[in-house]
């Protein structure tokens, strides 16, 4: 039983977590001077201090070893997976450069990964899918034709 509320205590934290990144980075119009690269890094840095998930590290790796560095950490349940690709998807919605597409990338996968690991079938979570699928195709013409 102890056990079980460790692991609740620790999947509710990573929720806060994303959360709170969210909205730090997007909660309020003071924030409009801050560069993709500045979001980044304070997303990454707020949850590597948190909870020693490394968000460059992981935004680095292929599809199955993203999958298996997710799974070593009990609080990222489905839902906070959505969130962080959410928060991804968020991050990257808002920048015009091509290097986003990498995170766009990223967040597609994570989306994915909940469909996959998910029991329930979410209109809303493919309706991000498709959204972020046409992002990504539209800024790989884009940058084909520049």
């Amino acid at each position: 039983m102890e056990q079980k509320d460790f692991i609740l205590r620790e999947i509710e934290k990573i929720g806060l977590i994303i959360s709170s990144i969210r909205q730090k980075l997007f909660g309020g119009k003071e924030n409009l001077s801050l560069t993709i690269e500045n979001k980044i890094n304070d997303a990454s840095g707020m949850l590597l201090e948190e909870s020693d998930f490394n968000l460059n590290e992981f935004l680095s790796l292929n599809i199955e070893e993203s999958n298996e560095y997710i799974s070593t950490f009990k609080g990222f349940n489905n839902e906070n997976i959505e969130l962080l690709a959410d928060c991804i998807s968020q991050i990257c919605m808002t920048d015009n450069s091509g290097g986003s597409k990498k995170y766009l990338e990223k967040a597609l996968q994570l989306y994915e990964l909940c469909n996959l690991k998910s029991k329930t079938y979410s209109l809303k979570r493919e309706n991000k899918i498709v959204t972020l699928a046409n992002d990504i195709r539209n800024k790989t013409t884009d940058n084909q034709t520049n």
